[in-house]
């Protein structure tokens, strides 16, 4: 992709800032869809629980260690809180078949279903705002998002559960 800079007056390049607007602008909107894909779930949890709703469902299983490792926290303290969401009926917190001195967590139904919803949530708005772009448009945007995608580097997906996404 190039992009045709114009010098003005400071010496800045005109084509430069547009292209770093638009982006936050963009970021912007697609933070505006995963905040609204939220709203719901956040009458029922936390925004902190929501994360480790993520964690735990990506997972599978994980250690309540691990899990407290992930979300930066001290085990002590995150596990009353681990506690308090198996209570809720989000997780369920068992001895591990390894090593009865170890806790595992797993997601129950009502947790899935939780991360589940704020998912579709995302997917249909995000399909309805794509939808209103031309065929040209969406092709474009696609080689757009890969080409970033690209240029920004691989993010772990450990990253992307810890903080919910």
């Amino acid at each position: 992709m190039s992009v045709t800079y114009h010098r003005i007056g400071g010496g800045q390049r005109v084509g430069e800032i547009a292209l770093v607007d638009a982006t936050l602008l963009a970021s912007r909107a697609l933070l505006g869809v995963v905040a609204r894909s939220m709203i719901e779930a956040l009458t029922e949890v936390t925004l902190p629980q929501f994360r480790v709703l993520v964690v735990v469902s990506g997972a599978g299983q994980i250690r309540i260690g691990d899990l407290a490792a992930r979300m930066g926290a001290v085990q002590s303290t995150f596990s009353r809180s681990v506690q308090r969401m198996v209570s809720a009926g989000w997780l369920n917190r068992t001895p591990s078949p390894d090593s009865r001195r170890e806790i595992v967590i797993t997601i129950t139904a009502k947790g899935q279903a939780l991360v589940d919803q704020v998912t579709a949530s995302r997917r249909t708005e995000l399909a309805r705002i794509l939808s209103a772009l031309s065929e040209e448009e969406q092709v474009a945007l696609t080689v757009a998002f890969d080409t970033f995608t690209h240029a920004a580097g691989e993010i772990p997906l450990h990253d992307l559960l810890t903080i919910g996404l």
